[in-house]
């Protein structure tokens, strides 16, 4: 079985399923192999489908899931996206999430943006966050 690492406008393709000749080959692909994505993918994915297509944290939160959930694509970070999912689902910023779910070996994680560490305490961050 193959492994294709895929580019944002893959996975795009099949949560909004917008271009029916598209969708055919990216079904197509997935028969041949497995998709293989990147963080940065993903997160891409969630900025093109807020910012393109406008859904909303909701929809977002359930169009990632979706994702997460089939078993014929492979998530290099998994553990860290299901992290990221699930404090962006209770209000924080994806791109946030995905910082504050990485592995950092750090003592905290320093900003200057005051929503981000007021969402980090509430959303369950394993980082410390401090405002500079």
């Amino acid at each position: 079985m193959k492994r294709w690492a895929v580019d944002t406008n893959i996975l795009v393709r099949l949560l909004v399923k917008d271009d029916p000749v598209q969708l055919e080959k990216v079904i197509g692909a997935l028969a041949e192999g497995v998709f293989v994505v990147q963080t940065t993918v993903l997160l891409e994915t969630e900025w093109v489908l807020r910012g393109v297509y406008g859904y909303g944290r909701s929809d977002i939160a359930t169009a990632l899931a979706d994702l997460l959930s089939l078993p014929d694509i492979h998530f290099v970070e998994e553990a860290r996206i299901m992290a990221a999912v699930s404090m962006h689902t209770r209000g924080m910023d994806f791109a946030d999430a995905l910082h504050l779910a990485g592995d950092h070996h750090a003592d905290a994680f320093l900003t200057f943006d005051r929503h981000l560490a007021k969402r980090a305490l509430r959303n369950g961050s394993t980082v410390p966050v401090r405002l500079l």
